[in-house]
């Protein structure tokens, strides 16, 4: 019977690599057959029936092969590579070549050398089944060199060596600003944190098609010199420039063709010192970029959150940057429904999906300011990662029933998720695709407490997930979801205090697995039909021969033994 070899990744002109196929090897002449020379290849990314890498419906998604938003006929000509899944694997069949007179086979074939120094002839096949990984392919001494030329890209070179700049920007690329007050070029900045207290590195450059977010933190030793004088709390600072849609523009930076204007989408007033209050303070940049292609961004723009600071000594403000990539033109209905966390599976570390009415949002849980008080905005609950968070959550003096609904609403957000997303590419339309939270609210009259107020302190969301789907391929799907409350007892309608919350988020793995495969079949043994025949006849003599027959009994115990040594073998 023929056996099967999965070869890795075919190379960008469609030829097969030596080493792709394990265990043989092209030693002496390589020997191509008629199928190959009638210029027959194979695509490189067929068209597959599920896309797992395409989350962001209406939009391309980084290094997914397999996304028809991209429309890209070469996807390495932007991409540096296919994310696992989005490319089919291949699949050959091997023979002796001793067997094969002439291949009149319309599939790509060709004869190689095993380690043991046989030909073997291997006929690529077109099955479509295997729409699994691709593996690595195998890089020694010998190939070294031979694939470093063919895939590898330019070395550094010489500072006194000119470069002319890219067509188009590659995934991960800087993207190049240009300021026209001064005529200086430089790169769209995405400041981070860094350190233990976050401090704003500003010098981190934004990546093209990476959308991101970050947040990090400034200190100021005088506020009321830095409020005006600061750029990084003006709004005025993060669009008083030009981003160029492909970096060939900087070759004529007066084409203004080649120029993007980054349009604040409202009015931002600049910071003013008035008192002891600096006001209009940058607190979050949002870009909004759209891009075609290899015809680079065709729109920028911004929106700003801003804030008010006291001056006073040790002040320090907060601040968000989010950077945003969409399709150019990309339909209203598509950038409202929001990016998948899974298609069809759940992908660990993304959003875990929750529905509120027809409100599709990620599920969160609590999250403290820097004095442990309870902050408006929520941690973000990630597929497959148990947390825990708190905060402190100020009462005011209202009375029993107000207070439980709004430590209530701080513990599970708002809105409250009433279902679940089941997969990560659950569509709110189809309330199939969703499952309802399971949840026990608390009854007052259960403590038999006339004078104190039941209220919750504690929530744990416990998450029961598994795979389904082929073992080569699975896929996470949520089982099942439960909001567990525990309480505590306090005075009615208490003064004005603190109480301590805490969330909790667990997820559960219910796969149940299949049992493994049988191994090999045993060798069936079969004796000739006459292997007794000499002990019969030993047997069958009479009462004078029965003293000697224990030698032939001898026999036939070694020889039974010896079969039975080589069948556990």
């Amino acid at each position: 019977m023929p056996t099967h070899s999965y070869l890795g990744p075919r190379t960008q002109g469609g030829t097969l690599q030596s080493s792709e196929v394990p265990g043989i090897s092209t030693v002496g002449p390589t020997v191509v057959t008629s199928s190959t020379l009638e210029n027959k290849t194979v695509s490189l990314f067929p068209v597959l029936p599920i896309c797992v890498c395409d989350l962001t419906p209406g939009a391309c998604d980084i290094n997914c092969c397999c996304d028809g938003d991209c429309y890209l006929l070469h996807p390495r000509t932007v991409f540096s590579f296919c994310l696992p899944g989005s490319v089919r694997s291949s699949s050959w069949v091997c023979v002796d070549n001793s067997l094969i007179f002439r291949s009149n086979s319309p599939f790509p074939s060709r004869v190689f050398m095993d380690s043991n120094g046989i030909k073997q002839f291997c006929v690529h096949v077109n099955n479509s089944r295997l729409n699994y990984l691709q593996k690595l392919q195998k890089v020694n001494a010998t190939n070294f060199q031979a694939l470093a030329t063919e895939f590898g890209g330019e070395s550094f070179t010489s500072t006194s060596q000119t470069q002319s700049p890219s067509p188009f920007y590659r995934a991960g690329d800087p993207i190049l600003t240009y300021f026209p007050k001064w005529s200086v070029i430089s790169l769209l900045k995405q400041p981070v944190g860094v350190g233990a207290g976050g401090l704003c590195a500003k010098s981190n450059p934004a990546g093209f098609l990476e959308s991101k977010s970050t947040t990090c933190a400034r200190f100021f030793k005088n506020l009321a010199d830095s409020c005006t004088s600061d750029p990084a709390l003006n709004a005025a600072s993060y669009y008083n420039f030009t981003v160029l849609k492909v970096p060939r523009g900087m070759s004529d930076l007066q084409n203004m063709e080649f120029q993007v204007p980054v349009t604040p989408v409202s009015q931002a007033g600049s910071p003013v010192l008035a008192g002891n209050t600096c006001q209009n303070v940058v607190s979050q940049v949002i870009y909004e970029i759209e891009t075609n292609g290899t015809f680079g961004i065709q729109k920028v723009s911004v929106s700003f959150g801003q804030t008010n600071l006291t001056v006073e000594p040790g002040t320090s403000l907060q601040q968000d940057f989010i950077i945003h990539f969409r399709a150019f033109q990309q339909s209203t209905a598509a950038s409202l429904t929001g990016s998948r966390s899974g298609n069809p599976g759940y992908i660990v570390g993304k959003p875990l999906l929750v529905l509120s009415g027809d409100i599709r949002h990620s599920m969160t849980l609590l999250q403290s300011q820097g004095d442990g008080t309870c902050a408006i905005k929520r941690h973000e609950v990630q597929f497959g990662v148990n947390a825990i968070s708190g905060c402190k959550l100020r009462l005011k003096r209202v009375d029993c029933s107000h207070l439980q609904q709004e430590i209530y609403q701080t513990l599970h957000g708002s809105p409250r998720p009433e279902h679940i997303a089941i997969f990560g590419n659950a569509d709110p339309a189809q309330k199939g695709e969703w499952t309802g939270i399971l949840s026990r609210n608390y009854s007052v009259s259960a403590m038999h407490c006339t004078s104190c107020c039941v209220i919750p302190v504690s929530l744990e969301i416990q998450i029961l997930w598994a795979y389904i789907g082929l073992q080569s391929n699975p896929q996470a799907h949520v089982s099942g979801a439960r909001f567990l409350y525990q309480f505590q007892s306090i005075q009615d309608s208490p003064p004005e205090t603190e109480v301590p919350l805490t969330t909790v988020v667990t997820f559960v793995d219910i796969t149940q697995k299949p049992e493994p495969p049988r191994g090999q079949p045993r060798i069936d043994w079969k004796y000739p039909f006459d292997f007794f025949f000499p002990f019969k006849m030993a047997f069958s003599r009479g009462a004078d021969s029965q003293k000697g027959s224990i030698f032939p009994i001898l026999i036939l115990c070694l020889l039974l033994l010896g079969v039975l040594n080589l069948e556990t073998k």
